[in-house]
């Protein structure tokens, strides 16, 4: 039993008026913050978040916690109370990686410090914020006050097809887990509020690379050759045409090219041309029929231009799934932290994320956490370099995760 002077050093405020605990104190707020700014300025790609780990790693272990960095080297899962091996856990995820971009703000002392990188999708915000749900829900299990034990999933690599969430999975933090959530930092929403959907709120996204070959020439003599140039364009514009006919336009496939290279001077039909792209999918259903669909579609534009195909097809992520259940537990969630008037609907993006993963296995949602300062008309953008979001929204999100955790530990 700890003594009330030990208490007072806990890093939340009491609850008042019959409302849940954790509430987030002024100090560890100001923490947070701190963190936040650090990791920001220190971003790290994909299987690479070595010290972004260890600073985690360092956090947790100073509030007494018992981390464990994930089999893949980077990335953490920890949980916070003792599991009893029999209720089914609450799992809070974060994702630690950066994007290899330039960090173009030039106002804030906290720009990357590191060329050609920057938490330009809101990751260093949702570490942060698990992280201090982390803190705030260690301090109420040292006051009798946590319910049921919950897990921490801090996972490396989310922008790396097909993502650092299957190899999380098999360092085993869905074992003992019943249900998981996460939030996404979202632009377009003001600060205070988060973003619901139930049922789909991503896109599946895959990546899409093709080779083209055939003999080349002379372009004074483009019929002894296999016009590659020709061909190439002739996929790139009736691929996504033939694509829209042969599924269900309801299911969102979209196929856009993103790179385009074939040739080297004006008077030779070259012998190899080269397009990538990604291929994007609202439907679940649709999404596990593409990969056939896109291979025939290439293999038939292609072949009415006597082009060889080499393609490869690199299955990236399903669509996130919201289950029902689990957005109760966030409206409940939030509802309780501020108010039901801090809750709006949210539309499906095209955009992918691989806590989808995550979904295929347990039941789960992802909010959409508001981070844009109120009035704000900069319209400023995910994977942008000069995206940024109102701090305040650290507290909100750990408010957010904490009220989850202690009434999915009642129910």
């Amino acid at each position: 039993m700890k003594s009330r002077a030990a208490r007072s050093e806990d890093p939340v405020d009491q609850p008042g008026g019959g409302g849940l605990p954790g509430r987030l104190g002024d100090e560890l707020r100001a923490e947070l913050i701190s963190f936040r700014r650090d990791l920001h300025m220190h971003p790290e790609l994909g299987n690479q978040e070595f010290r972004t780990t260890a600073a985690i790693k360092d956090r947790l272990e100073k509030a007494g916690l018992k981390p464990r960095v994930l089999d893949v080297g980077t990335g953490l899962v920890c949980d916070v109370g003792e599991w009893d091996g029999v209720t089914p856990m609450l799992a809070l995820r974060a994702d630690i990686d950066a994007l290899p971009i330039p960090d173009t703000k030039v106002d804030v002392p906290y720009r990357s410090t590191v060329p050609d990188r920057a938490h330009a999708c809101g990751h260093d915000v949702h570490t942060t914020t698990v992280l201090g749900a982390g803190l705030v829900l260690a301090a109420l299990d040292r006051q009798g006050l946590l319910p049921n034990a919950v897990r921490l999933v801090f996972q490396p690599a989310e922008e790396v097809m097909p993502g650092g969430a299957l190899s999380a999975i098999e360092s085993g933090v869905l074992e003992g887990v019943g249900r998981i959530i996460a939030i996404h930092c979202d632009p377009k929403v003001d600060v205070g509020r988060i973003g619901l959907r139930i049922g789909p709120i991503t896109s599946a996204c895959d990546r899409l690379e093709i080779s083209l070959d055939g003999p080349g020439g002379h372009t004074a003599r483009p019929h002894l050759t296999t016009d590659l140039v020709t061909a190439a364009a002739r996929v790139a514009v009736d691929v996504p045409a033939l694509l829209s006919r042969r599924v269900d336009a309801r299911s969102g496939l979209v196929l856009t090219w993103g790179r385009l290279h074939t040739g080297h001077a004006p008077n030779v039909v070259p012998q190899h041309a080269e397009l990538s792209g990604t291929v994007r999918c609202l439907d679940l259903n649709a999404w596990r029929d593409a990969a056939d669909l896109v291979h025939a579609a290439v293999d038939e534009v292609a072949g009415m231009h006597r082009a060889k195909t080499v393609i490869n097809y690199v299955r990236g992520v399903p669509p996130v799934v919201n289950d029902a259940e689990s957005i109760g537990l966030l409206d409940a969630a939030m509802t309780e932290r501020r108010g039901s008037y801090a809750i709006e609907d949210t539309e499906q993006s095209l955009g992918g994320e691989d806590f989808s993963w995550y979904l295929e296995r347990v039941p789960g949602a992802m909010a959409r956490l508001g981070v844009r300062p109120p009035g704000d008309t900069r319209g400023l953008d995910l994977h942008r370099g000069n995206f940024d979001v109102d701090e305040e929204a650290i507290t909100v999100g750990v408010e957010l995760f904490t009220a989850a955790a202690l009434l999915a530990g009642r129910s």
